[in-house]
């Protein structure tokens, strides 16, 4: 099966590294064109340079912070009142970790913030267009922790369930316009996100950080940490025409770290 996105335009968020990077550079060799969305100028400016030099495309970035959501939807909303997206992923970067009883209420709201109402704004404003064309791909990056909550991981556990059934809800009116909405339930890769939660915790238990990994491993049956090129073939194919089919549904990549059925 030969994946094409040849013509089609895609906004990926949380892209200067890690898992969004390696999405973007995926949908780029596929074919697309590439807005990466992150807060670091250097990050994204050398992002850039690697995607038009491996495609004959001229790839785009814009710069600002999700953890500002006046900031975010005043960039974003010019933005997308400009531009047409054909694939949009959602994905930020992580909220604050720690268990229930370390956490306030503003911590909760900042989550919110972050997890939910960032991704509900830029849905709602890139869905006006592909409802016109009658065509779109909206792809949210989520978590295992959605089915099975982590452990220190209160905030993400608590707010990524409620971007799932938000986008089941939507994935009901969005079918007789072409468009599909899925959510990517994600387990462990190796990205500086999951260096720097290990980090916390080795820390916080005064455990090595090696044994921290070595554990995560052994939980997954393949016992092995995700390679983020992995993630990325999976988005590339749920933008194509090839997933047109597949709407509504909460797709694990976790090595078969989850237990439920």
């Amino acid at each position: 099966m030969n994946i094409s996105l040849k013509s089609k335009h895609a906004l990926v968020g949380g892209s200067s590294k890690g898992l969004g990077n390696a999405v973007a550079k995926q949908l780029a060799l596929s074919g697309a064109k590439v807005t990466l969305v992150a807060r670091s100028s250097d990050l994204l400016e050398n992002n850039i340079s690697e995607l038009n030099k491996l495609t004959d495309c001229n790839h785009e970035y814009i710069i600002c912070d999700y953890n500002d959501h006046e900031e975010y939807t005043k960039i974003m909303g010019d933005y997308l009142e400009n531009n047409t997206i054909d694939i949009l992923v959602n994905n930020t970067q992580g909220p604050k970790a720690g268990d229930v009883n370390s956490l306030s209420i503003e911590d909760y709201q900042n989550a919110f913030d972050l997890l939910f109402k960032n991704v509900v704004f830029t849905t709602m404003l890139a869905l006006e267009k592909m409802k016109k064309n009658k065509w779109g791909r909206i792809i949210n990056m989520t978590s295992v922790s959605v089915k099975e909550p982590l452990s220190y991981l209160a905030l993400s556990n608590s707010i990524r369930s409620s971007v799932i059934s938000w986008a089941k809800t939507l994935s009901n009116d969005l079918g007789s316009n072409n468009i599909t909405i899925n959510n990517i339930l994600t387990g462990y890769f190796d990205t500086e996100r999951l260096k720097e939660l290990n980090s916390e915790k080795a820390k916080k238990f005064n455990v090595e950080i090696d044994k921290l990994y070595e554990t995560m491993k052994q939980q997954v049956p393949l016992k092995r940490i995700g390679d983020p090129k992995e993630f990325g073939f999976l988005v590339a194919f749920l933008a194509s025409e090839e997933a047109s089919y597949i709407n509504g549904a909460n797709i694990p990549i976790d090595g078969g770290l989850l237990k439920s059925i």
